[in-house]
């Protein structure tokens, strides 16, 4: 999947920002490029997990839709845990296979880490993020 840096920033920052909880978020774009990115807020208000408010996910798929775009990506963070999907996102993403999961450690604040996955029946594949 191709990404800007300013997109993987964007992740880190809101990621920082929402701190101790978990962030989340979509990604819209076309085929394997990713073009940007919808902040949400997570309903959870967790730092174990997230979910995104039916309204607003819904609202961002218009956001998505109306630039042309499709939902390239799901992002979410790990406050004190590796860039991996936990059972909980494994469990989670069986509704949604398409999207590549993002998602920001912070396990060491000084280094945050993003990393990508598809997760399909319940089997996860890490994602080659192609940094532009």
């Amino acid at each position: 999947m191709q990404v800007p840096q300013s997109l993987l920033d964007d992740m880190v920052e809101h990621a920082v920002a929402d701190a101790p909880n978990e962030c989340c978020g979509l990604i819209g774009g076309r085929g394997d490029r990713a073009t940007s990115l919808y902040r949400a807020r997570n309903a959870e208000q967790s730092p174990l997990r997230y979910s995104l408010a039916p309204g607003e996910q819904l609202a961002i798929m218009d956001r998505i839709d109306r630039a042309g775009e499709e939902l390239v990506g799901i992002y979410h963070s790990h406050t004190k845990t590796e860039a991996y999907p936990s059972q909980t996102d494994i469990n989670l993403a069986a509704g949604w296979p398409d999207p590549v999961y993002f998602i920001v450690s912070l396990m060491d604040p000084e280094t945050p880490e993003v990393r990508g996955f598809k997760i399909r029946d319940r089997e996860v594949e890490d994602v080659d993020l192609q940094v532009s």
